[in-house]
């Protein structure tokens, strides 16, 4: 496996080869930050992080990986704070900061598909995390990862995702990551304006089987793994659609006890109203175990991208 100077702008980007080999990788960096801590792959090394866009658990755990590998973060900052507030483009922007020599730029700004032209502005590796409503693959590296720790594959699996497919972006990475992967069903569950966008699933054509319901429980009790995600509210075009919406789906601990049998329960974060804590204590509540699993996944990737 080598990514070394590698962008990383879709999920597709990825071979099994590649993903399977990041995970192994993953699995090692783990017990060597658990032993020792910092380490000192990436000493020397400058990562600068580029959100345009809110972000904590993407921004923190890049952050913590850089640093964790031995290397150095530069953070943009606050968009307001900069000369974006003075109307600078977000190419002059990323020009700039191209020309200062960083290892690696990790990339979050609203317009899908702009991580593509990034990666031709900028001489340095661009990592894409999260283009508006497109794609976020590291975030379906760490996702896929999540579920081949927890079953001990990924082949087979069966995986419904819940909630806001239209207008989130990690459905789509995460149907694309698990393209990957041998005899996989996905079921999309949400009323049919929320409901996947066709170019997904063209796109991942016939490696994986594709079945959409409107209603959870009608799938539940064939789910490997449940992932939920959030309404995006901040993508909808009209907020009374949005308001009209935000009750349809809601998973808490009474509505799982209905059921013999609970899926692994996954969610990308931040949750709103949609995932209920009630079911935090759940044995098969993984989310925040999926969050912390981004640190060892990411770092990962940004050794192998740093070539340390």
């Amino acid at each position: 496996m080598s990514l070394r100077g590698r962008d990383v702008v879709s999920a597709l980007d990825f071979t099994r080869e590649e993903v399977e080999g990041l995970f192994e990788l993953a699995e090692r960096l783990r017990r060597e930050m658990e032993e020792r801590g910092t380490l000192s792959y990436a000493r020397g090394r400058v990562l600068a992080t580029v959100f345009l866009e809110p972000s904590t658990r993407t921004r923190l755990s890049f952050t913590f990986a850089m640093v964790r590998l031995g290397g150095s973060v530069v953070d943009f900052g606050p968009e307001a704070a900069s000369s974006r507030a003075k109307g600078e483009s977000v190419e002059d922007t990323l020009r700039m900061v191209d020309g200062y020599g960083p290892d690696a730029i990790v990339l979050r700004q609203g317009v899908p598909g702009f991580a593509a032209r990034a990666a031709e502005i900028c001489e340095a590796p661009v990592i894409n995390a999260g283009d508006g409503w497109n794609e976020h693959p590291t975030q379906a590296l760490l996702d896929v990862y999540t579920m081949w720790r927890e079953l001990g594959r990924v082949d087979g699996v069966t995986v419904g995702i819940v909630g806001d497919l239209r207008y989130g972006r990690t459905p789509s990475s995460l149907s694309y990551m698990l393209s990957h992967f041998d005899g996989v069903r996905i079921w999309y569950v949400a009323p049919d304006p929320l409901q996947i966008r066709e170019e997904v699933v063209e796109r991942i054509g016939d490696r994986v089987e594709v079945r959409r319901a409107s209603r959870l429980e009608e799938v539940l009790e064939e789910l490997d793994v449940l992932y939920v995600t959030r309404l995006q509210k901040e993508r909808f075009p009209d907020p009374e659609e949005y308001e009209r919406l935000k009750g349809s789906y809601r998973v808490d601990a009474e509505f799982l006890s209905r059921f013999e049998r609970v899926p692994v329960i996954m969610h990308p974060l931040p949750r709103v109203w949609e995932l209920d804590e009630s079911v935090d204590s759940l044995p098969q509540a993984k989310y925040f175990e999926q969050a912390r699993n981004g640190l060892y996944v990411r770092a990962a990737l940004l050794k192998e991208i740093l070539g340390v």
